[in-house]
C-alpha cells in the first residue's frame, strides 16, 4: 500500500461506477399456503403490470386460488390445456416457446384466473403490444423460477395463493441516507483536492524543480485525448461485461478489493499523520516505516478480505461495501485531476451520452428489448454475484412490499459520485489558485445536491430507474459556467488557472534571467 499514488486498478474499476441504477418495477406479493398440518405459508415476490390488471392492496381483500404447475407444458395451443381444465387457478408456465400473451390467452380460455411466468433470466414487469390481445383479462405476472422451486419444496404440490400489491411508503428514507453519503463524499473529496493543490502551490514557490516534478507525478491528469480514450474503454468494457458477466464479475470483485483497500489506507493514513503520538518506527533496508501504518495496512486489507468472503451476506455486508466504496470514491476524486474546464465538459458530456445510450437506446438493439444497463443491473437474477460498484442502503421497513422482493436496497453508482466529483474538485482547485473565496466549490456542491434531489424526484414520479448523470451533469456544468461568466473568468476557467500560473512562473523566471544577464553586461 503505497502513499497516495494513482490507482490503475481503481481507474479500471471506475469504469463501472456509473453503470448500475435501481430499476423500479411494479412489485406485488404472492402469499402461498400449503395444505399440511401445521398450515405453512410463505410470501414471494412477483412483478406485474398494474395498468393491465389491478390487484387488491391488502391480503384480506385478496382471493384465494389454487396453483397449478404447467412448467412442463408450452401452453401455446389449446391442446396443451389439461383435460380437467384450469378453472379458478393460477397457472405457472415457463418463459419461451411463444409469447406470454399468447399463453395468457390460452390459459384464459381454459378458465384460469392468473398466468404466472417462471423466468430464469431477468425479471421485468409484463410489457408488450397488448392491443393484439384485447380479450385477455386475466392477471399476468412474472415470478422467479428459483422461488417457484422453493415454493414446491417448502409447501408441497397442493398450494393456494393470494396475490396483492401493498402501497409503497410515500417517502423512502433511504434516499436521504444516499443523498447525505453522496454530497458528503463529493464535498470532502473536492476539499481534499484543494488542500493538496494548496500544498503544491507552496512547493512550487519554495521547492526546487525536481520536487515540483515529483509532486506533479503523484496525480493522474486527464487531458482531452485521455478523456476520449477513457470513454471508449468504458463502452468496450460495458459490452464485454454484458456478454461475459459470469466471468468478469469476479474480476471486478478482485479489482474492487485491491483498489478499495488501498483507498481506505490512503484516507485513514491522512488522518493518522495528523496524530502526534504513536510515531515509533522500524528500519527496513535503510527505510523507516511507522509501526502504526503497518497495522493500518493490515486493518484495511482485513476489511476488504472480510467483505470479499461475506459479500453476499445481506444483513451487514453492505456496511463494509459502503465504507470501502466511500473511501474508493474519495481517493479517486482527490487523485484523478482534470486540468481545466474544457476537460470537465468533454468528460461529463461524453459520459452523459454514454449513460443515456446504454439506458434508452440499447433496448432497440438487444434481442429481448432490454437496455444493457438494465440487464447488468439485473445481474443478480442470472448470477448470485453482484457488481461491487454501488453505494447500497437497505430498505429496513418490513411493512413494505420491497422486503420480500428482489430489490430490497436503494443503490447509487460510484460513477454518479466520482464523475461530478472530479468537476467539483477542479472548482475547488481553481478557487485555491485564484483566491476566489470558494465560490466555485460551494456553488458546484449546491448544484450537485440539486441534481441528486431532481434524480430522486423523477425516480419517484416515473417509477422507473433513471441515469443519474442525466440530471447531475447539466446541473453542475451549467452552474459552474454561469459563475465563471458572471465573474468574467470564463477564459481562465476554461483553460485552467494552472496553465496561467505556470505561464506566470515562466514569465517571472525569464524576467529574472533577463535582469541577471543585464547586470552581468553592465559589470562587464
Amino acid at each position: 500500500m503505497g502513499p497516495q499514488r494513482p490507482l490503475p486498478l481503481g481507474a479500471a474499476a471506475l469504469l463501472w461506477g456509473f453503470l448500475l441504477q435501481l430499476t423500479a418495477a411494479q412489485e406485488a406479493i404472492m402469499h402461498a399456503s400449503g395444505s399440511g398440518v401445521p398450515l405453512l405459508s410463505k410470501d414471494y415476490c412477483m412483478l406485474y403490470n398494474s395498468s393491465w390488471t389491478p390487484l387488491p392492496s391488502t391480503l384480506e381483500n385478496a382471493t384465494s386460488i389454487s396453483l397449478i404447475n404447467l412448467t412442463t407444458t408450452p401452453l401455446c395451443k389449446l391442446s396443451d390445456i389439461p383435460p380437467d381444465g384450469l378453472n379458478n387457478t393460477a397457472v405457472v408456465v415457463q418463459w419461451g416457446t411463444c409469447h406470454f400473451l399468447e399463453k395468457a390467452k390460452i390459459a384464459q380460455i381454459g378458465g384460469a384466473e392468473a398466468l404466472l411466468v417462471a423466468n430464469n433470466s431477468v425479471l421485468f414487469p409484463p410489457a408488450g403490444n397488448k392491443s393484439e390481445f384485447q380479450d385477455v383479462k386475466i392477471l399476468i405476472a412474472f415470478i422467479s423460477h428459483k422461488d417457484f422451486q422453493d415454493m414446491t419444496q417448502t409447501l408441497g404440490n397442493n398450494i393456494t395463493v393470494k396475490m396483492y400489491s401493498p402501497p409503497k411508503p410515500i417517502f423512502d428514507y433511504t434516499m436521504v441516507v444516499i443523498f447525505l453519503i453522496a454530497v458528503f463524499t463529493v464535498a470532502l473529496g473536492g476539499y481534499w483536492s484543494g488542500l493538496i493543490e494548496l500544498e503544491n502551490m507552496k512547493v512550487m514557490t519554495n521547492a526546487e524543480e525536481g520536487e515540483m516534478r515529483r509532486k506533479k507525478e503523484e496525480y493522474l491528469t486527464f487531458s482531452p485525448l485521455t478523456v476520449v480514450v477513457f470513454v471508449v474503454i468504458c463502452c468496450v468494457m460495458m459490452v464485454l461485461l454484458y456478454f461475459f458477466y459470469k466471468w468478469l464479475v469476479y474480476v471486478m470483485i478482485a479489482i474492487f478489493c485491491i483498489a478499495s483497500a488501498m483507498s481506505l489506507y490512503n484516507c485513514l493514513a491522512a488522518l493518522i499523520h495528523k496524530i502526534p503520538c504513536g510515531q515509533c518506527t522500524i528500519v527496513c533496508r535503510d527505510k523507516s516505516i511507522e509501526v502504526r501504518l503497518i497495522f493500518l495496512s493490515g486493518l484495511c486489507i482485513a476489511v476488504a478480505v472480510v467483505w470479499a468472503v461475506f459479500r453476499n451476506e445481506d444483513r451487514w455486508a453492505w456496511i463494509l461495501q459502503d465504507i470501502l466504496g466511500i473511501a474508493f470514491c474519495l481517493n479517486l476524486i482527490k487523485t484523478l485531476k482534470l486540468p481545466n474546464f474544457k476537460s470537465c465538459v468533454i468528460l461529463l458530456g461524453l459520459l452523459l451520452l454514454y449513460d443515456v445510450f446504454f439506458v434508452f437506446i440499447t433496448p432497440f438493439i438487444t434481442k429481448n428489448g432490454e437496455s444493457i444497463m438494465v440487464e447488468l443491473a439485473a445481474g443478480p437474477f442470472r448470477n448470485n454475484e453482484k457488481l461491487p460498484v454501488v453505494i447500497r442502503v437497505p430498505k429496513l421497513t418490513y411493512f413494505s412490499v420491497m422486503h420480500v422482493c428482489y430489490m430490497p436496497v436503494s443503490l447509487l453508482g460510484f460513477g454518479d459520485i466520482i464523475i461530478p466529483g472530479l468537476l467539483i474538485a477542479y472548482c475547488r482547485r481553481f478557487d485555491v489558485q485564484t483566491g476566489s473565496s470558494s465560490i466555485y466549490y460551494v456553488s458546484s456542491i449546491i448544484a450537485y445536491a440539486v441534481g441528486t434531489i431532481l434524480t430522486f424526484v423523477v425516480l419517484v414520479l416515473m417509477k422507473k430507474g433513471q441515469p443519474a448523470l442525466l440530471y447531475l451533469v447539466p446541473c453542475t456544468l451549467i452552474t459552474a459556467s454561469v459563475i465563471a461568466w458572471r465573474r468574467k473568468e470564463m477564459k481562465k476557467f476554461w483553460q485552467g488557472s494552472g496553465y496561467q500560473m505556470m505561464n506566470h512562473l515562466d514569465y517571472t523566471t525569464n524576467e529574472e534571467n533577463s535582469v541577471t544577464s543585464g547586470e552581468q553586461t553592465v559589470q562587464q
